[in-house]
């Protein structure tokens, strides 16, 4: 991925099911080739491969699972889904989390196929450890803040800072994105002054009247 990007997850909403998310994903396109910014989205798993080839701006999973090829049955595998298209995969979103020991062997299982990691941490204490996995990116999220109107750059500054500092610490190489109740330009202007390259959200561009128009608003913070 671009830094500093916009992440849009597409999560599960109606919004972005079927028709309406290859729709959502074109708008998330043409705002990218509109604006020059990035902008990443995470559909649905079951319009993945779909989306990913008729849009030409980066793809992620929602999840994956630490598997490799063979007898699976359910699981999502990194290497299918590379094979779909993406570039990532997200790992640990607080509505899929995951004990240490499956965040590391997800890491492992995607550096292996070449698929780019988004470890999402709850709080600095998790950020801390999900950094040493070595993932490309962690997102801080705090849950008690997703969905809703306060964006964590407002309520606790403080969380998206210090994960920053002690991810950088951990590991220089781990690119800190933030997110929960992120919604327009300011929030986003506000998570790179405290040191992150860039958002990742869902509601406020998925849930939104008009997308096109809050994703240009939030691309005019980056």
């Amino acid at each position: 991925m671009r830094t500093p990007v916009i992440t849009l997850n597409f999560k599960t909403y109606r919004e972005s099911s079927g028709e309406r998310g290859l729709a959502l994903a074109r708008i998330c396109e043409e705002v990218a080739q509109e604006t020059g910014k990035s902008i990443v989205i995470a559909p649905q798993q079951i319009d993945l491969s779909l989306i990913a080839k008729e849009v030409g701006i980066p793809v992620l999973a929602q999840h994956v699972d630490p598997v490799g090829e063979g007898s699976f049955t359910g699981h999502i595998s990194p290497a299918a889904v590379k094979e779909s298209g993406a570039i990532g995969t997200l790992v640990n979103h607080s509505e899929r989390q995951l004990s240490h020991e499956l965040i590391r062997l997800t890491v492992e299982k995607c550096r292996e196929v070449g698929l780019e990691s988004v470890v999402c941490a709850n709080d600095i204490e998790m950020g801390k450890v999900a950094a040493s996995f070595g993932p490309d990116y962690v997102a801080v999220e705090p849950p008690e803040l997703i969905g809703g109107d306060i964006s964590v750059t407002s309520a606790n500054p403080d969380v998206v800072s210090g994960t920053v500092e002690k991810v950088k610490e951990v590991n220089p190489k781990v690119i800190v994105l933030c997110g929960a109740g992120v919604k327009n330009g300011e929030d986003v202007r506000k998570a790179i002054e405290l040191g992150t390259e860039g958002v990742l959200l869902a509601s406020g561009v998925v849930k939104a009247g008009d997308p096109k128009e809050a994703l240009l608003d939030l691309a005019r913070g980056l």
